[in-house]
């Protein structure tokens, strides 16, 4: 591995007291995070920059990290909103037609503290057994570790939605437009609007706080739910919203927090992981024909299927590996969410005809009026 020259320690002070001594990578300083894993083997610029991880610290499982550096087409939002990053080992000399800058440029730019030479399968395992935890990733000497170790324990992740959506609508056109969506701002990734705009619809990205009756007044013919950080349970306003908007009538797609969201909306109730799903080769079996999809993921709440009224809906997809709700359709099935990314840029491609289903769902209620 090769050292920069002006090589710098790092720690990272677990709240368990357990601490990693490793080197500095992007900005110097303090932060103090949820420490999570993820499992993707590419797709780092699109994991630095997916909202969804909003106040956590990453760690990449894979071990070598931004070989093919970083670009601007593929970021997924405006900005990181990682509080750390964690690799095993980057790479100092990218190599890709596509490259701009290096991994260290990026972070050093957001303003994030990094640290990398940890073993990342060790501190992966004592996730795995003993759950998320949090942590600090800190660049200077670690004098006084029980001070540290309060601050650490104090940490929560609060108001994350509201961090993290935009505060005014903003459209974006196509060529040939059939429909116009409504894509309500959790947490967004750039790829859900793309995934819309290729498909023939206009959308109009809304602020997290968007009332029925706003949406109503838009003439919209679909609204869009998308992914988002934090306890889905906090989020009581878009909860309260999303009651109101069920009423409407109009075609509904959820993702990741929007799945959530719209479960506690219709009575069900969400729990939180122990570790999460974070990767892009998490299994999802489609009840309805029996097949397993590889899918991309993100999060660290579940929708208990079970709590779920029969009357209101069913669940339609699980997870292969530990049976959590992967999917609900409600009602007559113009309501559907699922839990995974069938945006997943870069990830897997197997579900992205669940955006093409959305869309037929709006013809059919353009056709019946």
């Amino acid at each position: 591995m090769r050292i920069l020259e002006n090589e710098k320690k790092a720690y990272l002070l677990l709240v368990d007291g357990t601490v990693f001594e490793g080197l500095s990578m992007g900005a110097q300083g303090s932060s103090i995070g949820e420490v999570v894993f993820t499992t993707g083997m590419t797709g780092y610029q699109e994991t630095l920059t997916d909202p969804s991880y909003y106040g956590q610290i990453v760690t990449q499982t894979f071990p070598l990290v931004g070989n093919y550096g970083v670009n601007h087409e593929d970021i997924e939002s405006a900005k990181s909103y990682v509080k750390g990053y964690i690799v095993r080992e980057w790479c100092e000399v990218p190599s890709n037609f596509r490259c701009e800058h290096d991994l260290d440029w990026f972070l050093k730019k957001q303003g994030i503290v990094g640290i990398y030479d940890i073993d990342t399968r060790a501190l992966t395992r004592k996730i795995r057994e003993h759950g998320v935890m949090n942590g600090m990733i800190t660049t200077e000497e670690i004098t006084d570790k029980q001070a540290l170790l309060e601050q650490i324990s104090a940490f929560k992740i609060s108001a994350a939605v509201e961090s993290v959506s935009i505060c005014a609508p903003q459209k974006y056109t196509c060529e040939q437009p059939l429909y116009e969506v409504a894509l309500l701002d959790y947490g967004y990734k750039r790829n859900i609007r793309r995934s819309l705009l290729s498909r023939g619809c206009n959308v109009t990205i809304l602020p997290a706080s968007t009332t029925a009756e706003q949406i109503r007044a838009g003439g919209f013919d679909g609204v869009m739910l998308s992914n988002g950080p934090g306890d889905p349970a906090q989020a009581q306003t878009q909860i309260a919203n999303l009651r109101e908007m069920i009423k409407l009538g109009l075609p509904v797609f959820g993702i990741c927090l929007g799945h959530q969201l719209m479960a506690l909306a219709q009575g069900a109730r969400t729990a939180k992981l122990k570790y999460g799903h974070r990767g892009s080769n998490q299994p999802v079996v489609d009840l309805e024909n029996g097949k397993t999809y590889v899918t991309s993921q993100n999060h660290g709440f579940e929708v208990l299927g079970d709590s779920l009224p029969p009357a209101v809906g069913r669940v339609s997809h699980l997870n292969a590996n530990d049976r959590s709700c992967e999917g609900v359709v409600y009602g007559d099935g113009s309501i559907f969410t699922v839990q995974f990314h069938p945006e997943a840029c870069g990830g897997p491609t197997d579900t992205s005809f669940l955006f093409d289903r959305f869309v037929t769902l709006m013809k059919q209620k353009k056709e019946v009026g």
